[in-house]
């Protein structure tokens, strides 16, 4: 779980600025930390399902980017995909087979399908306009609400 008020999100991509690909086809997942007012992009991982070039990584080596293997089988790219999501709380992605949403939400993350394409800052922006308003159950939930942490516990003086 990220620190209070902050979340991992995944994106699901092809293009790296849209959220434009279905789970299952996504070449690429990429991952913003968000908070109420701010967010940063943490990493990108890339999926092949062939050989990939440069082993992987990005058109420039990708120094801070995970690749997925070049000879990935379809469960074994599912497999991939689930185990990118270590630490996210919210999935953002256009389509999502419910076996694949089953193994999302097993893997305790949240999946979120979208009706259309739409920008990362978009995305971004809306989310950050939920968390400042009233934030649904599993929002809330993800931004630790309710979970109790001793660092933000206050000690009453004698």
């Amino acid at each position: 779980m990220s620190d209070i008020g902050h979340i991992k999100i995944a994106l699901t991509t092809n293009s790296l600025t849209d959220v434009d690909a279905d789970f299952a086809s996504a070449r690429q997942m990429v991952f913003y930390d968000v908070s109420y007012d701010s967010s940063a992009f943490l990493d990108v991982v890339q999926f092949a399902a062939g050989k990939a070039p440069n082993g992987g990584k990005g058109p420039g080596g990708g120094a801070g980017c995970s690749g997925a293997g070049a000879d990935d089988s379809a469960g074994d790219l599912t497999d991939r995909k689930i185990g990118a999501l270590d630490g996210c709380a919210v999935l953002f992605t256009r389509k999502l087979s419910d076996f694949a949403a089953v193994r999302v939400r097993d893997a305790k993350v949240f999946p979120v399908k979208m009706e259309r394409e739409r920008e990362i800052a978009e995305v971004i922006e809306q989310l950050q306009a939920m968390m400042n308003k009233s934030p649904p159950l599993w929002l809330r939930k993800a931004l630790g609400y309710g979970t109790r942490n001793n660092a933000f516990l206050v000690e009453k003086e004698a």
